[in-house]
This record gives structure tokens, sequence and C-alpha cells, in this order.
């Protein structure tokens, strides 16, 4: 007989201490979830609202969609920026749509 199947037949007739002891793994686990994936992508997303908060004209910006072209005009009333991606063409976006700025 393998020594684990011994742990595992001993183990078998006793009972557990606590119910507590049955959620402690869970609660562990929930917790390392929010500070491995939930924590970091909160604060990327509060590092761009930061960013886009602080635009202005003349900036270069990469849009969600790819598109890449540089600030004309904002709205903030109505959150819209104007951006230039080529001589003559503008094209209105929606502040949250603004990924990145570019330098």
């Amino acid at each position: 007989m393998f020594p684990f199947e011994q742990i595992a037949y001993a183990s078998n007739g006793q009972q557990s201490s606590s119910p507590w002891v049955s959620i402690i793994p869970l609660v562990l686990m929930i917790v390392i979830f929010y500070l491995l994936l939930i924590r970091p992508q909160q604060k990327k997303e509060k590092d761009r609202m930061k960013m886009i908060n602080q635009l202005k004209k003349g900036d270069k910006v990469l849009t969600s969609s790819g598109m890449i072209g540089v600030i004309v005009n904002i709205k903030p009333e109505e959150n819209i920026i104007t951006v230039k991606v080529a001589e003559g063409v503008k094209v209105d976006f929606v502040k949250s749509a603004i990924q990145q700025k570019l330098s």
C-alpha cells in the first residue's frame, strides 16, 4: 500500500475540528485574487482617467480604435474631444475612447 493511501484512510474517520477550517482556503483565494488582479486593474484605470482629464489642445493621442491624431478641440461639457487624424480630417471622440497620450 502506498503512503498516500494510508493517510487518506487514516484521515477518513476523523472529523474537522471547526467549520471555519474549510472556509479559510476560500477566503485566502479571494484575497489573493483581489490583490493580484482587481487592485492593479483599478489603479491602471484610475491613472488613465487622470491622464484623460489632463489632456489639452495639441496633445498627440492614441484612441481605443487605433487612430493616432492631435487634439484640436475639447468640449468638457459634452465629454467630446475632436482629433485631427489627417490634413482636413477631424473626428469627434468620446473622452473615454482616448487610450493613451503619445509623446
